[in-house]
């Protein structure tokens, strides 16, 4: 008895919680709402962010090489600010949770940021009288003011979808996933709805005297209100004390831990982040300059249409552009609607010894719901069609000579941005939850961890039970000191980062894609929002016609994506082949 006692003082102590996840709300639905509302406002940022910062930085007088070079904020604060505040907050002990502290700390620089981006002009203008060396600091205040969002954005996101994950049971991933993708696209929706909106005649000057002052305000506002509603309506478990391993990991070990756990990814969990990789690389052109795209299509296409009377271009350009986004958002909002009811859960495909329970429908109409059933797709099939989906548009991006078909073409990809918005992360949820499932000692003293049954409930008062760490009694006692994260139920943020570093890296490699493209097809500053202007040298007219007669530099960006998502349609046909022999 004494050896045993000894024993056990020896082994490594599990994390120690108090309180269970819950959320507010009388139904289902409504707590779904409120758990992912958080998103909303920050997809209306990032959509005024994606729509107005590339035509603002080009009107500051950068050329479109450069300003793709700044976009490089997008990646490398997802690339440190993904896993960092994942490690981080999975080891907060702070009294309010562990996710929604990063969630209004973010929103609050957030918030910052957008305002002095707002008013760059002014706020240089005020310290440093009109010359080279103001326009120079106003860009570089810009510039700054991007990074800091970026940052701050992407500490937002990770901690609002690892919120999404630890409230979570298995059964319910999905469906939280399908809400979250739903958010997404009402974000996107009001944000480009917003941008549609003469800002200046609806509100006068109010909220400022330009129409992307008035979006970086109303953005400000939506962002603090809606993760002020996900921090008021969820209540997370709160962390007492860390596992004897993350007490000893200080700041200098998160980036080793990082490392580590990115090099020994399941397999599973590397398919899911190798898709998206490859998924990415298409969709950052798309994201960051298709509203530029569409209305520079307008401008140098539609013999009819000039901006040189215009007294904000830049509002000009980014309200033509937004209205296809708005279609893509309504487009994008429909599909995350009824997606999820045509599309087979990853949890309802039936495991070895294992019944998938399905309710009884009438009599009368069996066959029918039998049918419906079974020619149900998968939720991998899903996702491989929308990135081929994505692919065939975008192909067709370097021939388009029209408002309309441009419009069509960013519309049809609102279904895969439905997919891209739900599919990985359940599929991550989906697989951390069956990681860190709780374990139950058996008389041998070895364990297994009991997965949720699909007929658990969910509610608001109460949730799955706190994830315990149980450690094996005897010969398995080392190799699960080795692999501490394997049998944790606090994980989520760590995996989560990761996922977003393959959403990230990609980006990067956009980046520079985009940089050389613009540099061979476009060099030089924007026409179209710098009319009357001498450009690098030359006479407007000159350089208005060689940018209008040869290609646009955008739409051969779209099209370099359109081949990499292709590679993301392969890779999930491979994940496809990985899931049916570890089944």
């Amino acid at each position: 008895m004494l050896y045993r006692q000894k024993k056990l003082d020896s082994m490594p102590q599990s994390s120690s919680w108090t309180g269970t996840p819950s959320i507010k709300g009388s139904t289902e639905s409504i707590r779904m709402a409120l758990l992912t509302f958080s998103l909303v406002g920050l997809q209306f940022t990032w959509g005024v962010e994606m729509t107005y910062c590339t035509p603002y930085l080009l009107q500051l007088g950068l050329t479109k090489s450069k300003t793709s070079l700044v976009w490089i904020a997008g990646p490398l604060s997802g690339l440190v600010m993904g896993p960092v505040i994942g490690v981080l907050a999975d080891n907060s002990k702070s009294k309010y949770g562990r996710r929604r502290p990063f969630m209004i700390g973010g929103a609050i620089v957030v918030a910052m940021g957008l305002l002095v981006l707002g008013w760059t002009r002014e706020i240089v203008g005020f310290f440093i009288p009109e010359s080279d060396l103001r326009r120079v600091l106003t860009i570089t205040l810009a510039v700054f003011s991007i990074y800091l969002v970026d940052f701050a954005i992407n500490a937002i996101q990770s901690t609002s979808r690892s919120l999404i994950v630890d409230t979570l049971p298995i059964p319910k991933q999905q469906k939280g996933s399908a809400w979250a993708s739903r958010m997404i696209a009402i974000g996107h929706l009001a944000g480009y709805g917003v941008s549609t909106l003469d800002l200046l005649k609806v509100l006068g000057s109010t909220l400022g005297d330009s129409q992307f002052k008035q979006c970086t305000v109303i953005a400000a506002l939506a962002l603090l209100i809606s993760v002020g509603v996900t921090s008021w309506a969820v209540d997370e478990r709160v962390l007492i004390a860390s596992k004897d391993a993350d007490v000893k990991n200080g700041a200098v070990k998160v980036v080793t831990k990082i490392l580590k756990t990115t090099w020994n990814l399941p397999d599973r969990i590397r398919a899911i982040c190798w898709v998206q990789f490859w998924s990415w690389i298409g969709w950052f052109p798309f994201l960051f300059y298709s509203s530029t795209w569409v209305g520079e299509t307008y401008y140098r296409y539609t013999p009819t249409a000039s901006i040189a009377d215009s007294s904000d271009p830049l509002g000009d350009i980014g309200r033509i552009g937004s209205l296809s986004l708005l279609i893509f958002s309504i487009v994008t909002f429909i599909g995350s609607v009824f997606l999820p009811f045509v599309v087979r859960s990853p949890d309802n495909d039936a495991k070895p010894g294992q019944r998938n329970f399905t309710p009884r429908p009438p009599a009368a109409i069996a066959p029918l719901a039998k049918l419906l059933h079974s020619s149900k797709p998968d939720l991998l099939t899903a996702w491989m069609l929308s990135h081929l989906i994505f692919a065939g548009s975008m192909f067709l991006a370097p021939f388009v000579r029209s408002l309309h078909m441009a419009t069509i073409l960013v519309s049809i990809c609102g279904i895969p941005w439905a997919l891209a918005c739900w599919a990985p992360f359940t599929f991550m949820g989906t697989e951390v939850n069956r990681m860190t499932a709780p374990s139950t000692i058996l008389a041998n003293g070895s364990s297994y961890r009991r997965l949720p049954n699909a007929s658990d409930e969910f509610s608001g008062s109460a949730s799955s039970p706190s994830l315990l760490r149980l450690n094996h009694l005897d010969r398995d006692l080392e190799e699960d000191e080795e692999n501490e994260d394997s049998s944790t139920g606090e994980t989520a943020g760590i995996y989560l980062g990761i996922l977003n570093l393959f959403t990230t890296l990609p980006q990067f490699v956009g980046t520079f894609i985009s940089m050389i493209v613009f540099e061979i097809l476009e060099p030089g500053r924007h026409p179209e929002l710098h009319k009357g202007e001498d450009v690098e040298g030359k006479g407007e007219d000159d350089v208005v016609k060689k940018v209008t007669e040869g290609p646009n530099g955008i739409a051969v960006c779209l099209f370099i994506g359109a081949i990499c998502a292709v590679g993301a349609a392969y890779a999930t046909q491979r994940m496809r082949g990985l899931y049916k022999r570890t089944r």
